[in-house]
């Protein structure tokens, strides 16, 4: 499954959000989008989702063109963690980690025997079994971010679109969960996924990702690995701060 956006335009009230963007999303590889706040990183992947309809541009989702397919076929497709995430009424964890086979018509009610298999490998490769029976409503940020996961997961989609999936968590639980998404991507050797990650943590980005692409101003301006993307003119160039770049560490000396 390859996700293609090729030439992307999107304007609001006469602005330019988007302009002329192409980027691939193939199985193999995490991705990570970077760029800073008013970028247009979101409204790309709302774009490559199909949520909203590009001024002109196309985006294909396993050969097909993502305007054209159900909110069912996207979801079989591409699963999504969005940036915001709530989470606040009292199923149980194991429940909420089944809302993500809703796309292989699963009744909550009544799994059938693949779903709960699915459901139990992603509360597994999540570390979250321990968890399954407790209210969603009592847990802690990390431990919820990974539950948001486990229910990704659990679609077993062969593309995951993640944005901003660290926000808000301590260091710990930022690595704990780019793991993850590393893992679903590379683990499965015979049937790999694909992962299109926005972070704004360019450590994190530099140390999980196979590829790093950059935006500034609705554009993408760098697309490649992080050897060859993450150097101190392209910090200037995109965030606005002076940096040294020491191996895979960005050490932030000030901003202009």
């Amino acid at each position: 499954m390859e996700l293609i956006a090729s030439h992307i335009v999107v304007t609001a009230k006469k602005t330019s959000l988007l302009r002329d963007v192409s980027l691939t999303l193939q199985p193999g590889e995490v991705v990570a989008l970077l760029g800073p706040n008013g970028a247009g990183k979101t409204t790309l992947l709302r774009a490559a989702l199909g949520f909203i309809k590009p001024d002109s541009g196309q985006v294909s989702l396993g050969g097909a063109d993502v305007q054209t397919l159900s909110p069912i076929q996207r979801a079989r497709r591409v699963a999504y963690l969005p940036q915001t995430r709530f989470l606040e009424w009292p199923n149980i964890v194991h429940d909420v980690v089944a809302l993500g086979r809703y796309s292989h018509g699963a009744n909550l009610a009544k799994l059938g025997a693949a779903d709960l298999a699915a459901v139990d490998a992603a509360i597994a490769a999540c570390d979250i079994s321990h968890l399954s029976q407790r209210k969603a409503d009592t847990l802690s940020g990390g431990e919820l971010a990974r539950v948001h996961c486990a229910r990704a997961f659990a679609a077993q989609a062969p593309l995951l679109i993640a944005d901003e999936p660290v926000s808000a968590l301590d260091p710990r639980h930022q690595y704990r969960v780019m793991n993850l998404i590393r893992d679903y991507v590379h683990l499965d050797v015979a049937r790999p996924r694909g992962a299109l990650v926005v972070l704004h943590d360019i450590n994190l980005a530099a140390r999980n990702a196979d590829r790093l692409i950059w935006m500034k101003d609705g554009r993408i301006v760098a697309n490649g690995s992080p050897a060859d993307t993450l150097t101190e003119e392209r910090l200037a160039d995109v965030y606005g701060v002076k940096a040294r770049v020491i191996e895979t560490d960005v050490i932030i000396d000030g901003v202009f």
